[in-house]
């Protein structure tokens, strides 16, 4: 049921809009088709991001006054949790708000993920397609006519690793950046995703194929100008918050 619950809202969809920019982009190009609808639904994921990334900003400007209510009313703790609930009014801050967003958009990336896993685009899987989904007369397999996006490529395997490497460098050092007394667990994460993770990426698109290497370049591209964006959208809020905060 959950499998029929998740291709039908999901998968299916992504796999129709895809097999639609491709009819629809230049000669047919899939590598131009990937890379527009990655970029679609990271616009539709937007607000979400932009919901938990305030979120995670608002909790971390507002650690040092939580842990004062902790020291506060460390023998009472039904009078520090109303404490923090009324402070996290006052900052119109939701805890739980990131939790919801990243729940959301696993599946929506999930799927995008495994559409451009699961199906080659040497040939269109018609049973799948809605009726109204236009049908590509020619694929061209070969991004650009110079990459193809079937088969390995080195290249872009290796700049899907590097734009990995910025999207987690301008995270860290923003919106996702450890708070000055950070746990050695977050510090250890926060390093495993700026330099191990760019290696695992480029290991997945060099084995997988070229459109897994463009959906992973996309798609770091995209969060990173996201995380740039985040930064002056909310500049307002932040100031708002540091007023509340000792």
């Amino acid at each position: 049921m959950i499998s029929a619950f998740f291709h039908t809202f999901f998968y299916n969809p992504i796999y129709n809009a895809l097999v639609a920019l491709v009819a629809l982009v230049p000669g047919s190009d899939v590598g131009v088709a990937v890379i527009l609808l990655t970029i679609a639904i990271r616009l539709i994921l937007l607000p979400f991001s932009l919901s938990a990334a305030r979120t995670q900003r608002a909790m971390k400007l507002l650690e040092p006054k939580i842990k004062e209510l902790k020291m506060l009313y460390k023998d009472d703790k039904e009078r520090e949790a109303i404490e923090t609930l009324a402070l996290y009014k006052a900052a119109e801050v939701n805890p739980f708000a990131s939790v919801l967003t990243v729940l959301i958009q696993i599946p929506v990336l999930l799927a995008l993920y495994w559409v451009f896993y699961y199906e080659p685009f040497s040939v269109v899987n018609t049973s799948l397609l809605y009726a109204i989904t236009p049908i590509p007369h020619a694929i061209s397999l070969e991004f650009l006519g110079l990459i193809s996006v079937s088969g390995k490529s080195a290249f872009l395997a290796v700049l899907a690793g590097l734009t990995q490497y910025l999207q987690a460098h301008m995270a860290l050092s923003g919106t996702m950046k450890p708070s000055a007394d950070a746990g050695s667990f977050q510090k250890a994460m926060g390093i495993q995703l700026k330099y191990v993770f760019p290696f695992l990426i480029v290991a997945i698109s060099y084995t997988t194929s070229g459109a897994i290497a463009l959906y992973f370049i996309a798609t770091n591209l995209a969060g990173a100008a996201q995380e740039w964006h985040v930064r002056r959208v909310i500049a307002s809020e932040v100031e708002e918050l540091e007023r509340i905060t000792p």
